[in-house]
């Protein structure tokens, strides 16, 4: 233990103050160091996890109603979702109501009625953590779709979320990431059913899920 005086000169006498506890006091601000640094580090972990998003993405459903398959879609896959995006062709906006409570945000497609693109946009540019995401369903043959998109909408984006081709895909297109989380509903055009999970924390990360059969019985 290391004890330190200091003196002081009171009238021509030396006059000692009361010794102080250096020891002590070190371990002290050391203990408030690291109080500190704790607190910051909770701080951050709490950080990671509010500031990432994950949304839920779906296209090219076709269905004339209300279809009990998109509720288990959602229930086994979208629960935990911040919101969805429809890519389009929906067809019938009853449709929507297979997602249940959670938001749903859609555009139109070329196979979609009157009804439903008078009620739904063409494409959405969201700004979500930063990054700019598109949401567009596509039109035209599979080949060349990203860059006839891009043409449409401007280089100004980060992701785009399409659809149209009922083929799921994640591809980095002249340094935009596209996805299409293919179709969940379709048997003829589509060698599987697919929707996709979009996840934004530090950069936009996207990935394909492949629904089986038996999930539908």
């Amino acid at each position: 233990m290391i004890i330190a005086q200091s003196k002081l000169i009171v009238n021509g006498a030396f006059v000692y103050e009361l010794p102080c506890r250096q020891e002590r006091r070190t371990s002290h601000q050391i203990f408030l160091v690291f109080l500190f640094c704790l607190v910051i580090i909770s701080l951050n972990i709490f950080k990671v996890g509010h500031d990432t998003l994950k949304i839920g993405l779906i296209s090219d459903t076709h269905l004339s109603r209300f279809d009990q398959r998109l509720a288990k879609i959602t229930g086994k896959y979208f629960k935990d979702v911040d919101f969805i995006l429809h890519a389009g062709d929906i067809v019938d906006l009853r449709v929507l109501e297979g997602f249940g409570d959670k938001e749903v945000k859609a555009v139109y497609g070329n196979m979609d009625p009157l009804s439903v693109q008078g009620a739904l946009p063409q494409e959405i540019m969201l700004d979500l953590m930063g990054f700019k995401v598109a949401l567009i369903h596509g039109w035209g043959m599979p080949l060349g779709i990203e860059k006839r998109i891009i043409n449409k909408i401007g280089r100004h984006v980060d992701c785009v979320i399409y659809g149209h081709t009922h083929k799921a895909c994640i591809k980095n297109h002249e340094g935009i990431l596209f996805l299409n989380p293919g179709s969940p509903t379709d048997k003829r055009f589509a060698d599987r059913n697919t929707i996709g999970i979009l996840e934004i924390g530090e950069k936009p990360y996207g990935r394909i899920i492949e629904l089986t059969d038996e999930m539908f019985c």
